[in-house]
């Protein structure tokens, strides 16, 4: 955002009395990060604790009125809510706060609008943004209410809203046509795919835990630093998922996948929009849970990234868990963390540190589908040679005088059926 100038923003948080408190105070927190993300200047904050959220104001009527006075004394033409807002309650707010009320749900509809390139991705984003507006389109679009002509207008009319209304409703519809003909491709293209199965890990996480660092640092290892993808200290740096053919420890190699970042409260139109890409992550034949070794509530973070998984039907899906970021951490830190979980590793993205005990790992996962063979196939069956490199990993092959030895990884499935083929034992 450097030459823009930001917008001056005052935030709100609302929080009934009986959740926790300190996890309150983190999504506060996250809520300022997303705002700066999305290109806003935080000038203030008006915070209140409440029996139960207000179905007019979200808050009391005291509260909305400190919140007024501090958007007019700080000059906060955008007010950003870290809840989401029935369109009654966003249209009381903005006639109250005589300002631009956005709430959780719009602040990352607008950061993914900003980060999404893909055709895929802005066709998603587009449908979010549009089935969030549809309902919204009440209130302060009263200006809306002259009579609109034309053809299949004419008679008694219709007012400017509801030729909106439908004209949103025939986007979406667009969209979903466009989105859905996309997920035809991709499933033609993930059917080809699965005739010449090649083992798949996808890279999952909370946004901004260092996934797309990850990614790159596997990509160098592998001698592919020209094909690096952009990472920031930013929360949904990327959207758009990325592959790369990362060989590993024992031979062999799978495809890493870098996915979309999860984060607490994510929308579920965003969740819907972006089924088809997260779906990615349900064909992975493992997953590299990665971790911020620094978030104040990492726990938290897990429980979320959990529940996508679970809303994703994945949550079965064998995972290798990382804390990323160790090359920040005291002596004290890391030995805590073992000890909280042992299981989990500490790598760092940045340094490289553990990467090799995170791949090494991954490859166990992998060795229970992908199985480590030897195949002997007689030399006037040698025909045979493209299917077995078509169906598996060929690590070595070697002739003799009794024939040609093949060392390769290969699913059971494709096993049993060269192992049916005469010539071959």
């Amino acid at each position: 955002m450097s030459g823009v100038e930001r917008e001056a923003a005052l935030l709100i948080g609302v929080y009934p009395r009986g959740r926790e408190l300190a996890l309150e105070s983190a999504s506060f927190e996250e809520l300022e990060r997303l705002a700066d993300t999305a290109g806003a200047r935080v000038v203030g904050s008006v915070t209140q604790r409440v029996e139960r959220l207000n179905p007019r104001s979200l808050m009391g009527k005291g509260k909305v009125e400190e919140a007024a006075a501090a958007a007019k004394r700080l000059g906060a033409k955008t007010v950003i809510v870290n809840e989401d807002l029935s369109p009654a309650q966003q249209l009381h707010l903005e006639k109250t706060l005589d300002a631009k009320v956005v709430d959780r749900t719009r602040l990352i509809l607008d950061i993914f609008a900003q980060r999404a390139h893909t055709k895929e991705g802005e066709l998603q984003v587009e449908l979010a943004q549009l089935s969030y507006m549809l309902p919204r389109l009440t209130g302060s679009w009263r200006a809306f209410s002259q009579q609109v002509g034309g053809i299949g207008t004419r008679g008694p009319g219709e007012r400017k809203i509801e030729y909106e209304r439908r004209h949103i409703q025939r986007r979406i519809d667009h969209l979903k046509r466009g989105i859905e003909k996309l997920e035809q491709e991709r499933e033609v293209r993930r059917r080809k795919r699965s005739r010449v199965p090649v083992p798949g890990v996808a890279i999952i996480g909370y946004t901004n835990a260092g996934k797309s660092t990850l990614l790159n640092r596997l990509a160098r290892l592998a001698g592919k630093a020209d094909k690096q993808v952009y990472a920031d200290d930013l929360l949904f740096a990327t959207l758009d998922s990325t592959s790369r053919r990362i060989p590993l420890p024992d031979g062999g190699w799978a495809v890493f996948t870098d996915t979309v970042g999860f984060i607490s409260k994510l929308p579920t139109s965003l969740i819907a929009a972006f089924k088809s890409t997260l779906e990615e992550v349900t064909h992975a034949d493992c997953l590299l849970h990665l971790e911020d070794a620094l978030a104040p509530h990492a726990e938290q973070q897990r429980r979320t990234v959990e529940a996508v998984l679970r809303e994703l039907e994945a949550d079965r899906i064998p995972r290798v868990r990382a804390v990323n970021k160790a090359d920040l951490l005291g002596e004290s830190e890391r030995l805590a963390l073992r000890a909280n979980d042992p299981d989990r590793l500490l790598v760092s993205a940045k340094s490289g540190e553990g990467i090799e005990d995170a791949l090494r790992a991954a490859q166990n996962i992998l060795n229970d589908r992908w199985l480590l063979r030897e195949l002997r196939l007689a030399h006037e069956r040698s025909g045979l040679l493209d299917e077995v490199y078509r169906v598996s990993q060929v690590l070595s092959q070697k002739a003799d005088d009794a024939g040609i030895l093949l060392t390769l990884r290969i699913t059971g499935e494709n096993w049993a059926r060269l192992r049916k083929r005469g010539g071959i034992c």
